[in-house]
Formats: C-alpha cells, structure tokens, sequence
C-alpha cells in the first residue's frame, strides 16, 4: 500500500482512539519510526479485517498488563476510556490477566490505570477552572 495511504489509514485509527497527539517524541526524534508507527503499526496492523478496534485495543491492553510494560501502557488505557470502555471492564481485563500472569502484574496495572485516572482528573479539573476565567 502505497505511504500516503498508510499514513492516512494511522491517523484515522489513532483519531478513534483519541490519540492523534501520541508518539510526538518518535517523529521529532526520528521521523522514520514515527512513520513506520502510524503507517504501518496502526494503519496496517491496526486495520486488517476480523477485528475491531475495540477487540484489538482489548488485546492490546491485556498483553501490556501481562508483560507490566513501564511504558506505553497509561495511553491504552486512555484510549480503552476514549473507545467506551468501562472502568469496570477495565478492572475486569487486569483481574483476568492478573490471574494468568501473576499476581504481581495486577498490583503494577493498577498502579498504572490509578496514575491516569489521577492525572486524567486533574487535567478535567484544570480545563474545567480554565473556561471559568
């Protein structure tokens, strides 16, 4: 598939999941990467048949959580919330895991989803004094 297209496909995929703004560090750093993420990463993988994006950021939560990945996991669980997931159903896909990848895999997801619903809230609450003044 042709660069452009690739690209576009990416863009429509992290729009969705509301992360049009993630992986700035990748395109200032190294543009290429950042290419090869939105293009291939999200507009290929992210958009073959048989799954939807909620499915794929599902799976894709569950394998951060099982593997207690320090890093990229908090904008997954951004994107779960921006996609309809529940906290609840949040709190249902890191006990499942948990209970396959150990107990210590719970305790760092929640760790993690408790840091983005603290700054997640605080960022409401900034924005929220902001159209105050």
């Amino acid at each position: 598939m042709e660069h452009s297209k690739r690209m576009k496909k990416g863009f429509e995929v992290l729009r969705k999941m509301g992360r049009l703004g993630t992986m700035m560090n990748q395109k200032e750093l190294y543009p290429d990467l950042y290419d090869l993420s939105v293009g291939y990463l999200f507009g290929e993988i992210w958009t073959r048949p048989h799954l939807s994006i909620r499915d794929r950021e599902l799976i894709t939560l569950a394998s951060n959580i099982a593997l207690a990945r320090p890093a990229g996991t908090h904008s997954h669980y951004r994107s779960a919330r921006h996609l309809g997931f529940t906290r609840e159903e949040i709190m249902e896909i890191i006990i499942h895991v948990g209970h396959y990848a150990g107990w210590p895999a719970i305790a760092h997801a929640l760790i993690q989803y408790e840091e983005v619903l603290k700054q997640d809230a605080a960022q409401a609450r900034g924005a929220k004094a902001g159209k105050k003044k």
